[in-house]
């Protein structure tokens, strides 16, 4: 069977790679504003959305094992989306600094047989920072197109004093031992 990540993210991109199975990407034909109703708690938006992208591009190429995924940074119940400006990206660093919150990845496997689904809560620590240093953050890692305003496999690490995970990988986008899983289960050949 043909494998699809049914993302544009590069981020999911080089995880997937990593894994050594031929796949291609497919931007997923999802309007997500459309999914993010008012009292919709964080992690089931991240789980609607994944399943709405894997899905989407399911009905298109129904033979193929397609992989969606979303992910929500939640601070106390609140979905926190990607920023997308230097200020937006301080204002949610600041309201993050010296509290936890979590980063909710989700995942769907669709395939001709059906859909497996996992989802992955991370807890995070932020260091209490000051706005000269949140905004230097910002500056270095241009964290601008990531939920929550970080990036983890860069500087963003240095904002934390303490994370707990499942699954490492997760907090970049995509859950590798979970997605490994699902696709030895599919018959995929992965060490």
């Amino acid at each position: 069977m043909d494998l699809i990540l049914a993302s544009t993210s590069p981020y999911r991109r080089e995880l997937l790679a990593r894994l050594g199975v031929p796949f291609t990407a497919v931007a997923p034909e999802v309007d997500e504003d459309a999914y993010k109703l008012p009292g919709l708690d964080p992690r089931a938006l991240a789980e609607i959305l994944a399943r709405a992208k894997a899905s989407e591009v399911a009905s298109r190429f129904p033979h193929a094992v397609v992989i969606g995924s979303d992910q929500v940074a939640s601070l106390d119940g609140s979905t926190l989306g990607k920023p997308h400006t230097v200020e937006n990206a301080v204002a949610q660093l600041s309201s993050m600094s010296g509290r936890s919150h979590q980063l909710i990845t989700a995942i769907a496997v669709v395939h001709p047989g059906g859909r497996t689904d996992f989802t992955d809560v991370t807890t995070l620590v932020m260091r209490a920072l000051s706005e000269e240093a949140i905004r230097r953050y910002v500056e270095a890692d241009k964290p601008l197109d990531c939920a929550g305003s970080y990036k983890l496999e860069a500087l963003g690490i240095a904002l934390f004093e303490r994370i707990a995970s499942e699954d490492h990988t997760a907090i970049v986008g995509l859950p590798l031992m979970a997605v490994t899983t699902a696709l030895r289960g599919l018959g995929f050949a992965i060490p």
